[in-house]
């Protein structure tokens, strides 16, 4: 099976259009949290989310966004009630058997705190092969990440809506994981709401 893995996505629409294009044919779209920011909504990414039968789980953002402090941006007319009740509705971890293999999908640190940010270079990683699962998925940092530490493959895509990875020169980047084989591969693009118009010299 292939899973494409998105996450970030911080109401990018174009962001993840693109990312979905680069990624197919996939079997099933997993989305690590934080689709939408935390004062502002996108009808848009979470329609997309919804209709292609993703699995969502909610990041900090969407914790912000859907609480108090999110009331006054829900309550914006133009943004869709249903769309809200339905990611409400998404859960914070998702634990499933996928072709055989026990896959943990969370925003942050699978460790209390769960909003901590991890980067690919710290050794708390190490620790991810207690966790009990042959996959990990996590997003938050917008750093792309793909590493076993014992058992455990340890997988974050980046971000397909805010770049912030040096390493890939801040290109926005998603990832299709083969359950078979264990392959990761990466897609880094360029940003299409930053892109550059030669003829008008506007971004």
């Amino acid at each position: 099976m292939r899973i494409a893995i998105v996450s970030d996505i911080h109401c990018n629409l174009p962001g993840l259009q693109r990312a979905l294009e680069l990624m197919a044919p996939y079997d099933e779209l997993w989305c690590a949290g934080d689709s939408v920011f935390q004062f502002r909504w996108s009808n848009e990414v979470v329609e997309l989310l919804r209709d292609t039968g993703a699995r969502v789980i909610l990041g900090n953002h969407e914790e912000t966004i859907l609480g108090p402090d999110g009331e006054r941006a829900r309550a914006n007319p133009k943004v869709r009630q249903d769309l809200v009740e339905w990611l409400r509705t998404r859960p914070y971890r998702i634990e499933a058997i996928i072709e055989g293999k026990r896959v943990v999908m969370t925003h942050g640190s699978p460790w209390e705190p769960w909003k901590d940010y991890h980067y690919p270079h710290e050794t708390i990683w190490a620790k991810a092969a207690t966790l009990g699962c042959d996959t990990l998925i996590v997003g938050h940092t917008h750093f792309k990440m793909a590493q076993r530490f014992g058992g455990t493959l340890v997988i974050n895509p980046g971000s397909a809506g805010d770049p912030r990875d040096h390493r890939n020169g801040f290109q926005l980047s998603c990832a299709t994981w083969d359950t078979t084989t264990d392959e990761v591969i990466f897609y880094d693009y360029p940003d299409p709401t930053r892109t550059f118009v030669a003829s008008s010299g506007q971004l």
